[in-house]
């Protein structure tokens, strides 16, 4: 079995600017890199898992997100860091139209997305680790019976300072940003 490193996009691989509708908006954090190199050296799959109900919404295309994806693939592969693969949930269950606007089970915080990594690169889950700037994914790897990252950036600073005394679950890592989570869970080797 294998282990994998879960990454949300927006707010943690890339800056949060709400609904990315142009490649001149797609900006990946400086740290991003290097970042993923270390989950590599730790011998991590690096699978994106990413809402993008702006495909339901019509503010933008599934082109649109598959040539973003394909730039940060190739632009990771330059630093020779490796991303295994990138999920994303093109749906909302109440915006949009046509085979968009659908309940489904990969709008995260459902699994969907990671199920279907876990089945197709036969990940084990407990060996595994969702990092997120939100706290719905640490919800989410607790749910599934992964560690829980949380990056200060995106929302996370706001949500950590703002709503942590309110949370049930805590995440397993705390750091500024990706390339600090990432440290912490070489130093500690989850």
């Amino acid at each position: 079995m294998m282990k994998a490193i879960f990454l949300d996009r927006d707010g943690t691989v890339n800056e949060e600017m709400g609904y990315i509708n142009h490649p001149d908006r797609f900006i990946i954090f400086p740290f991003v890199g290097e970042s993923i190199k270390i989950f590599n050296q730790l011998d991590f799959l690096v699978i994106i898992i990413t809402n993008q109900s702006g495909i339901a919404r019509g503010y933008y295309t599934e082109s649109l997100v598959n040539e973003l994806h394909d730039r940060l693939i190739r632009e990771m592969e330059k630093q020779g860091a490796r991303i295994s693969a990138i999920y994303y949930c093109p749906h909302h269950p109440t915006e949009g139209k046509g085979e968009y606007r659908k309940e489904c089970d990969c709008r995260k915080p459902k699994p969907g997305l990671v199920l279907r990594a876990m089945k197709e690169f036969q990940i084990s889950l407990q060996d595994s680790c969702l990092i997120g700037d939100r706290y719905q994914d640490v919800i989410m790897a607790k749910r599934l019976e992964m560690k829980a990252g949380l990056v200060l950036t995106g929302y996370g600073l706001g949500e950590f300072t703002y709503q942590q005394n309110n949370w049930e679950q805590n995440p397993d890592l705390i750091g500024k940003d990706l390339l600090e989570v990432a440290q912490r869970l070489r130093t500690l080797n989850l």
